[in-house]
This record gives structure tokens, C-alpha cells and sequence, in this order.
């Protein structure tokens, strides 16, 4: 397995098919005691950085596939995505405004937030979840600006995604 989560000749990732919450359920009830323990064991600060480092790039590559899988790496193809992870109600979103240059949405509920918090994993949730959307972004059209200013997860009363294409090609 190499450092982005690619195991060679392996075939393609299809785990989101049992919808994104629960994937996230079965990777946190795995890697949230795997974690705890090897930070028992070495620097805890080091664990959870590299960790972290896995997992957005990871996500780097899962945004290049999605792209591929999507054939198209634009805003509307991003937005239509979406429903892998609001699936089941997973999110709840409210558009602000989407364009070809600018998607831009809040995120009024979040069960990824609330699933962390009742797996007893709150301070992972950043790490396993939220810390993947800019890298995503990343994998899937580089030349995309995310920012988002505050999350459900750090304790807001909602996550502010926008997106903004810097080079829509006009």
C-alpha cells in the first residue's frame, strides 16, 4: 500500500457504494483504536499528524478518481457528487449560490459530527472527516479555491463551504 491508500493492481475503491456516513463509521470504529493505541506506544502529537497526512492525501486521490469516474472536474459535477455524502440524510445543506464559477453552500446538520461524538471519537472528527474537504477539492480540479471558516464539528452552528473556480477557463 502506498502513502495515498492505494494498494497496487487493486481494484478500484467502491466502499462509498454502503453510502459515505457508514463508511466513515466502519473506518473510525478501526483506525479511532488503532490510533489510541499507538499513541500509548510513540510520540501521540506524531501519530495523529501523520495520520492526518494519510488521510488528506487519501482524499487527494479519492477527488482525482471522482473526477475521472465523473468525466468532468467543473462545479456542477462537484455539486452533483454531493448526494454520496448527504445520502441518507447525512447532511442537511442549504445552497447559497452555484454557478460555474461558485458553489457555495452551508451545512445546517451534520451526522458525521453527531456519529464521532457518539462513538466517543469528537476529537478525531476533524481528522477523519472534515480535514479530507479541501483535499478532495485538490484531487478533483486544482485549480478550485475551498475555503470554509468555521465547522459543526469544531463546534459551530454550521459548516460555510464555498468553492470558487480561479481559472474557469473564460
Amino acid at each position: 500500500m502506498d502513502t495515498d491508500g492505494n494498494v497496487p493492481d487493486a481494484k478500484p475503491d467502491t466502499l462509498n457504494d454502503i453510502g459515505v456516513l457508514k463508511r466513515r463509521e466502519v473506518e473510525a470504529r478501526m483506525i479511532g483504536p488503532i490510533l489510541a493505541r499507538l499513541a500509548e506506544e510513540f510520540d501521540s502529537d506524531q501519530v495523529y499528524e501523520l495520520a492526518g497526512e494519510v488521510i488528506v492525501d487519501i482524499a487527494r486521490t479519492q477527488g482525482a478518481a471522482l473526477a475521472e469516474a465523473a468525466g468532468d472536474n467543473g462545479l456542477g459535477a462537484m455539486a452533483d457528487s454531493l448526494s454520496a455524502w448527504t445520502a441518507g440524510g447525512a447532511l442537511e445543506i442549504e445552497v447559497l449560490e452555484q454557478t460555474d464559477e461558485v458553489f457555495a453552500f452551508n451545512v445546517t446538520r451534520c451526522r458525521y459530527a453527531e456519529l464521532y461524538r457518539e462513538l466517543g471519537l469528537a476529537e478525531l472528527g476533524a481528522t477523519l472527516s472534515c480535514n479530507r474537504d479541501g483535499a478532495l477539492m485538490e484531487g478533483f480540479n486544482p485549480d478550485v479555491e475551498f475555503t470554509r471558516t468555521q465547522t459543526i464539528m469544531g463546534g459551530a452552528s454550521h459548516c460555510d463551504f464555498r468553492y470558487r473556480d480561479v481559472d474557469p477557463g473564460i
